[in-house]
């Protein structure tokens, strides 16, 4: 229960602060934009770089990691599949589908799984599944699906290494599996470069809700709603029966899987749809609202299963 508080608390309070800096304007009028770009193009793959370099990729192969990866499939696809029958189109639809099922695994997901379920290492294999694999996706769709999907074929299928995101989390694994040590006298200044990561997608997360309708209203409400159900009942439910009907797990590990997939959308999905400016209301509305009910399930998850 503490866990749960404290790590949504962390947040509302850095959220709280965007929010104020951006009604008083001390930022200006380009500071949200300022503060996407800066977590888009540097922070974020600095802080990809910085995990996935000194993590322990055997996580990979672990049942926790199948069930993840599972349930995120399930639940992206289920949107996937109504979003090309509603014609939503295929970058709206990749930005609902990251909100149903990329959970909020760093800034969340980490306070906890410290005291929640008491290692902060269980919340790994989710962390480098949608690192390694989800963002470098995801942000290739949205690239090709926009002006990246002009100019020669060949230049298409460089997208992932050109894209910061992509590329700062493959660098990382690249360093991981050769087990290459990194000179501090170049990790330090790009893990202080990383620890911007968090608080400038909070930040701009908070200016974005200056001025902003109430969530669940407008063109975005069914995907919203969508996203939201997929992403806090959907995809722990999922997750729940994959992992004690099919892996058989039981106790502290089945406790594991569906608290970590029972967590919310996570805030930088916002920095994804701001950046290539398709489905940024989907986006901040479906992880303001899954944060939101994710608070009772997450109480009540571990309740049941604690």
């Amino acid at each position: 229960m503490q866990g749960v508080l404290t790590g949504f608390a962390v947040i509302a309070v850095v959220i709280a602060v965007g929010y104020v800096l951006g009604l008083r304007g001390h930022l200006g009028p380009q500071g949200r934009e300022v503060l996407t770009k800066l977590a888009f193009h540097v922070a974020s793959p600095a802080l990809l770089f910085t995990t996935l370099a000194t993590a322990d990729l055997s996580v990979v192969f672990s049942s926790r990691l199948l069930v993840t990866a599972l349930s995120t499939v399930a639940v992206a696809g289920a949107f996937v599949a109504v979003g090309a029958v509603r014609g939503w189109g295929v970058g709206r639809t990749t930005v609902g589908a990251l909100c149903s099922g990329y959970v909020n695994s760093g800034n969340l997901g980490i306070p906890i799984a410290v005291y929640v379920l008491g290692d902060a290492s269980l919340v790994a294999p989710v962390l480098l599944f949608q690192l390694v694999l989800v963002t470098p996706v995801a942000v290739t769709i949205l690239d090709l699906s926009g002006g990246g999907a002009r100019g020669p074929l060949w230049r298409r299928l460089l997208t992932p290494l050109r894209n910061p995101i992509a590329l700062g989390s493959l660098a990382g694994v690249a360093v991981a599996a050769t087990g290459l040590r990194v000179p501090d006298a170049v990790m330090d200044p790009v893990t202080l470069i990383g620890n911007m990561s968090v608080p400038a997608v909070l930040l701009a997360f908070g200016i974005s809700l200056c001025g902003s309708t109430m969530p669940l209203r407008g063109v975005e409400r069914r995907p919203v709603l969508l996203a939201v159900a997929l992403k806090t009942v959907g995809q722990p439910a999922v997750a729940w029966a994959l992992a004690s009907g099919v892996f058989g797990l039981r106790g502290a590990q089945l406790l594991d899987v569906v608290v970590t997939s029972a967590l919310p959308a996570a805030q930088n999905l916002y920095t994804y749809a701001s950046t290539y400016g398709v489905g940024e209301r989907l986006a901040r509305d479906a992880i303001l609202v899954s944060t939101v009910v994710s608070v009772p399930v997450l109480v009540g998850v571990a309740a049941v299963l604690g």
